[in-house]
């Protein structure tokens, strides 16, 4: 049986939705198994900050701050509709869990909230925050 050894979510730059005032990143969160094959888990995610001003003359965005942004996306979300935030992060889990499924892995949720959860920026995105 195939176990999951980590989380990974690949943040790249959205160059189509990125201009000089505003940053736009795609977030890919995916768990990677023992056997080296890599499952999606969500596609779905990014996020983008702007500026009213031309984004050379703004501070720079740090690396750790995108890996931080990167994890929150990815999930668990905040509460909504009364409920707390463990059942907020229950749902969640499941959720993952029952991607994996579908896919062929089975896993129990504690598992998945015990990986550890690298954060890969791509190349495109770090030579951005590196320019300015």
């Amino acid at each position: 049986m195939t176990t999951v050894t980590r989380l990974v979510t690949y943040v790249e730059l959205d160059e189509a939705a990125t201009d000089t005032q505003q940053v736009s990143v795609t977030a890919r969160l995916e768990a990677v198994c023992a056997d080296d094959r890599s499952l999606v888990l969500l596609d779905d995610r990014g996020w983008s900050w702007s500026s009213s001003a031309p984004m050379d003359t703004q501070p720079r965005i740090s690396a750790e701050e995108i890996e931080k942004d990167a994890r929150t996306v990815v999930g668990p979300d905040e509460p909504i509709g009364g409920e707390t935030p463990e059942q907020m992060a229950a749902g969640h889990w499941n959720f993952l869990a029952d991607v994996l499924k579908r896919q062929g892995v089975d896993v129990e949720t504690r598992e998945l909230e015990r990986l550890s959860h690298d954060v890969v920026l791509s190349e495109p995105l770090r030579a951005l925050i590196r320019d300015h």
